[in-house]
């Protein structure tokens, strides 16, 4: 289970960090996302955190946001910086697991004045 937390509303050009609670052991998982999915719009991975730590993250997020995990805590963050409006959507934890994507239910991210 992924259990997200930590979206909400903020302005342009805020910040927000967005959590990952994995139930069980994060070192199961041989990689860890973040995606999002706006209105009438397609899911779109924004960023990936493979077991090795190479990361890689999709062009419209490069250089303002940043994955990363805490082993300990069985949790993966997504540090978002520099939000824009069109940043707002629905942001979804995942992660492969054996043959399987395991997903989170999400939580809403709005950027707005």
């Amino acid at each position: 289970q992924l259990v997200e937390s930590g979206g909400g509303l903020v302005q342009p050009g805020g910040s927000l960090r967005l959590s990952c609670v994995v139930s069980g052991s994060l070192s199961s998982f041989k990689a860890m996302g973040w995606s999002r999915q706006a209105p009438g719009k397609e899911r779109e991975l924004v960023a990936r955190l493979i077991g090795t730590g190479t990361t890689n993250y999709a062009e419209s997020v490069q250089g303002r946001f940043t994955i990363s995990r805490n082993y300990a805590k069985n949790t993966v963050y997504l540090q978002m910086n520099s939000l824009k409006p069109e940043d707002t959507a629905v942001y979804y934890c995942h992660g492969s697991f054996g043959a399987y994507e395991l997903w989170g239910q999400g939580t809403q991210v709005t950027v707005s004045s």
